[in-house]
């Protein structure tokens, strides 16, 4: 595997690191490279058995995308909440003394994709290139135990090129796999790239376009979107699910306004495929934990306010 991925370019000494910001929030761009050589392995703490490594979830999904599709871009790989430590033999200096090989750390929540040029596909005048990739969160692992079955996330969808933002619809996305070895993981990330449909997806934002709000069915989405958190249970099993929160809505407020490619028209509406790039772009401010969740819903939550203007039935968010 690894022998393919350097026979591809992927993994050489001259890999550039990819500052690719489809998030944000907490997060840092790191090489290939870094992870591969220089971050630690964490272990099930019972049984000292190493886990599945990011390393290793970015090959085996590399592997299978390229046999896939062929021609692919290197990884691009966002980490955040680093778990820092140092070699035995400076056990005892201070930490401004530290020399760089001291120091060890790997990252407990690591995003990556991988662009696939070949495929790319234009909407409202923006290309969209199709895009893999992953999560991995071990806040969400118990490694104070033995080895057992391991948590991933995986998705296939487009990346907005002017804006890198990510459309992954309920469709591409895995949520979530549970595997024990990494042959298990790449028989399940083949089963969802296998059968992703990118021309239902496809179609699905061409139409958004003809679907717009006005402004005053946008305020009273975003209304209604600050006051979902408070609702009871009850009420909220009755409206569409949205994951975004106030942070989120408070950027698609801004960007309604200020965005060049996505903002209100000059009559203050905005048509559905604007509105859903607004909410993958104010996305990016999550946590990589939540990132992909959170994208998915933002798919679903359009498409049901799309669902409500064809049909011309009521909608609680814009009511």
């Amino acid at each position: 595997m690894v022998q393919q991925l350097q026979a591809n370019g992927v993994h050489t000494k001259e890999t550039p690191l990819k500052d690719v910001r489809f998030i944000n929030s907490n997060t840092q761009a790191v090489g290939l490279d870094e992870v591969r050589n220089g971050h630690l392995i964490p272990v099930f703490v019972k049984d000292n058995e190493q886990i599945i490594s990011h390393q290793q979830l970015i090959d085996t999904t590399y592997e299978v995308a390229d046999d896939i599709f062929g021609n692919l871009d290197a990884p691009a790989l966002r980490v955040s909440h680093p778990v820092k430590g140092r070699i035995p033999t400076a056990r005892d200096k201070k930490v401004g003394d530290l020399e760089p090989h001291e120091k060890t750390v790997y990252y407990e929540r690591m995003a990556f994709l991988i662009d696939i040029p070949n495929i790319t596909e234009t909407v409202n005048g923006q290309q969209l290139s199709l895009t893999v990739g992953g999560v991995r969160a071990l806040n969400q692992e118990n490694l104070y135990s033995f080895k057992g079955i391991e948590k991933f996330k995986i998705f296939i969808g487009f990346k907005v090129s002017v804006c890198t933002n990510l459309c992954i619809s309920t469709d591409g996305y895995s949520d979530v796999i549970r595997v024990s070895s990494p042959d298990e993981l790449s028989v399940k990330i083949r089963e969802l790239f296998s059968s992703y449909s990118m021309e239902n997806d496809l179609k699905f934002y061409q139409n958004m376009q003809d679907y717009s709000l006005s402004e005053q069915q946008f305020a009273n989405m975003i209304g209604r979107a600050k006051m979902y958190p408070f609702l009871s249970k009850a009420d909220r099993e009755k409206v569409p699910s949205l994951q975004l929160g106030e942070y989120h809505f408070n950027t698609v407020v801004k960007e309604y306004y200020k965005d060049n490619h996505f903002g209100k028209n000059d009559d203050g509406s905005i048509d559905l495929w604007r509105l859903y790039n607004l909410f993958t772009s104010a996305n990016k401010g999550s946590y990589i934990d939540t990132f992909l969740e959170r994208g998915v819903n933002a798919f679903s939550f359009t498409q049901n306010i799309g669902n409500a203007l064809e049909n011309k039935t009521s909608n609680w968010f814009m009511n």
